[in-house]
């Protein structure tokens, strides 16, 4: 790199090596400053996380049977807050016979499933061509006989390209986002879809087709990351609206029957491993 660009970006290692930003003076203040981010691979099952915690034993039978009945859902919550680690755990329930295919900006997904067809995005060269971004991925991966398409982290114009693929028979996707609550992912995929060209009002009925619900996951003081709430997803008045259906707090879930019966319709409860 050289004076001309602000800043840059490499991996060190493997896929699950270093992530290398580099700014130079004088555009850092006081001299070159990098960067290292170590990506620790989320390998975690559902049942080791609900062993340590992470998710309540009630919990952990809703999800596994939103993974059965082939449901697409949203993983949402802060920085660091235990997104991949859930969704890869998630994951780890997909039946052995479905193909996932994986589309991140760097790689952490690493799911213990047999299956599983990971693509990364490739950032441009020094030159500024050969750039690689998520949403091309996104758009490869249907052309790859998913079962399941997968969103590592869904922060740009690929939220277009992943709902229209979920409303077009690619059942049980998921992916994360950054929010701090299920009730600001409509407003946050509503910024993300403008970049997109996609107007709100396209936004909210794609969601209210393709996405079935939302876990919100929450890193509490001390340090330790749970499952806080699942949302439903669903449409009032033409906009998107996420409803409780479980709380770890016992805060009102007035979405709870709803979830019940849409599992009950999907998949009995003896069908269950």
């Amino acid at each position: 790199m050289d004076g001309r660009l602000a800043g840059t970006e490499a991996a060190l290692g493997d896929s699950f090596g270093v992530r290398l930003h580099a700014v130079l003076s004088p555009i850092a203040h006081g001299g070159t400053c990098l960067s290292l981010r170590v990506l620790r691979p989320a390998t975690q099952g559902l049942d080791a996380l609900a062993a340590a915690g992470a998710v309540p034993p009630d919990a952990k039978v809703l999800l596994e049977r939103i993974i059965r009945a082939r449901l697409a859902f949203l993983v949402v919550g802060g920085t660091g807050a235990g997104k991949t680690t859930l969704l890869s755990g998630l994951l780890a329930k997909v039946a052995s016979t479905e193909r996932i295919v994986c589309v991140e900006d760097a790689a952490e997904l690493a799911p213990p499933h047999p299956h599983v067809v990971r693509l990364v995005a490739r950032p441009a060269n020094v030159e500024g061509a050969g750039q690689i971004t998520v949403r091309d991925l996104v758009r490869q991966a249907l052309r790859m006989r998913p079962d399941r398409i997968v969103v590592g982290e869904v922060r740009g114009a690929e939220v277009v390209d992943l709902l229209t693929a979920l409303n077009t028979g690619h059942d049980g996707g998921a992916g994360t986002v950054h929010a701090n609550s299920p009730g600001e992912v409509p407003a946050r995929l509503e910024a993300l879809a403008a970049l997109g060209g996609m107007p709100a009002a396209a936004l909210h009925s794609q969601l209210a087709a393709a996405i079935q619900f939302v876990l919100h996951v929450h890193r509490q003081p001390d340090g330790r990351r749970t499952l806080r709430e699942i949302g439903m997803v669903a449409p009032v008045d033409g906009r998107v609206h996420i409803t409780p259906a479980w709380t770890a707090d016992g805060r009102p879930a007035p979405a709870a029957p709803a979830l019940v019966n849409l599992l009950d319709r999907r998949i009995p409860d003896d069908s269950l491993e």
